[in-house]
């Protein structure tokens, strides 16, 4: 793995991927990439028309499919009409943004990020013949999840809590799928990155001051093309291990090429990790069977 860049992914002639939130950012970086070594890339995302733009850059092995994370009857619909597929990445998401719900009533970050991933996942896994790949964040070290409110109805909010909240169940939801697939006999894989410290749109939609200060952090932030490369390989590299977390090989992890890394004690919790698995069975209506 040492130096591994997008120009080291093997051929993926003949597979198939799912992309999150690929019309701009990491998924945006991740899916030319898939396109250009000759995977098929279905690009399923909330803003289709970039996502068009995308597809088409890419050429003919692109596609993309309306998937709004935040919007559970979209997850379902986008399921119901998807078939195989090889690998799903799980890339989508928001961040700090101000306090409100999804269509189902869930906290914005925690639904979109953490229960709209986990639903696709459930819902599509006895298409996949591959992997999971889920992104979180070093941000998951500021994460606690509260079973007992899980949706902010009795805390008061805080964006930056609810977004460590989201990244570590993104965590918590890896780590206890793979122990899910290897009980029950299932050659799938789960997998989880994080991009370390990268320069995308994802810090331009705070709606607050944080948009201009993560936009002076922009200017010494790694590229999207650097910070896309964890995800990249967790998603292709033959020799990947289920329940993986991989980040930047730098220091402190915020910039570099991909490394197997660790993740905090709290991610690492059976207890929680099963308790937010029912949770979220419960929350979304949406079981693996595993």
């Amino acid at each position: 793995m040492t130096k591994w860049t997008a120009d080291d992914v093997v051929d993926q002639t003949g597979r198939k991927f799912v992309v999150t939130g690929a019309n701009s950012g990491l998924g945006e970086v991740v899916a030319r990439a898939l396109g250009k070594a000759g995977a098929d890339v279905v690009l399923a995302c909330r803003n289709t028309s970039k996502a068009d733009v995308v597809a088409a850059e890419i050429g003919s092995n692109a596609v993309v499919r309306k998937l709004d994370l935040s919007d559970l009857s979209s997850v379902r619909e986008f399921a119901d009409a998807t078939d195989a597929v090889d690998v799903l990445v799980n890339n989508a998401g928001v961040m700090a943004v101000p306090f409100r719900r999804t269509v189902d009533g869930f906290e914005m970050q925690i639904g979109t990020n953490h229960l709209g991933h986990f639903a696709l996942t459930g819902l599509l896994k006895d298409k996949l013949t591959d992997r999971v790949v889920t992104m979180s964040s070093m941000m998951h070290q500021l994460g606690t999840i509260d079973l007992d409110d899980l949706n902010f109805e009795h805390r008061k909010y805080n964006r930056w809590r609810a977004y460590g909240q989201s990244k570590l169940a993104n965590l918590l939801f890896t780590y206890e799928l793979q122990r899910r697939l290897a009980a029950s006999g299932s050659t799938l894989k789960a997998l989880a990155s994080h991009p370390g410290y990268a320069a995308t749109n994802l810090q331009g939609h705070t709606e607050s001051i944080h948009d201009k200060l993560m936009g002076i952090g922009n200017l010494v932030a790694q590229s999207a093309q650097m910070g896309a490369l964890p995800e990249l390989w967790a998603a292709t590299a033959p020799d990947a291990f289920g329940g993986s977390y991989i980040g930047p090989d730098g220091p402190f992890e915020q910039r570099g090429y991909p490394k197997v890394v660790g993740s905090n004690k709290k991610s690492h919790d059976k207890k929680t990790a099963a308790g937010l698995w029912t949770l979220s069975e419960k929350l979304t209506g949406v079981s693996f069977g595993i």
